[in-house]
């Protein structure tokens, strides 16, 4: 495999957080195994992506993010269609590097109407 092909891997402290795109509750920690990196690189199957920033805080040993991941690409055997997140990412230095804290993503950078937002804030959307 090449350097270009092999899985991403991303340092997290045993406090991170996670709110995934897709809902549900917040998840804390992040040790994935070797087949778990490898079956998540065979779900994202191709595309492209570019973090737009949209804002970003520093304060001490802390660093936020305020961007917009645009990204398309073939996910999950589906069409290549648009995959873009709002997010929102927490920094944390530790010694000479900084930590990924906590991640914030969701589906919503094109808006939606308002009778969606509320079905989808209430559980009524089933898929």
């Amino acid at each position: 495999m090449s350097a270009a092909h092999e899985p991403l891997r991303c340092d997290h402290p045993a406090d991170y957080t996670l709110m995934p795109p897709y809902g549900g509750e917040t998840q804390r920690g992040f040790a994935p195994t070797d087949e778990e990196i490898e079956e998540t690189s065979r779900f994202f199957e191709s595309g492209e992506a570019r973090l737009d920033v949209v804002e970003s805080y520093v304060s001490g040993n802390l660093a936020v993010l305020v961007a917009v991941e645009r990204q398309h690409g073939v996910v999950g055997g589906s069409e290549d269609q648009d995959w873009s997140l709002r997010v929102t990412l927490v920094f944390r230095r530790a010694g000479d590097r900084w930590e990924l804290v906590h991640r914030h993503a969701d589906a919503l950078v094109h808006e939606i109407p308002w009778d969606l937002f509320r079905q989808i804030a209430a559980g009524d959307v089933r898929g």
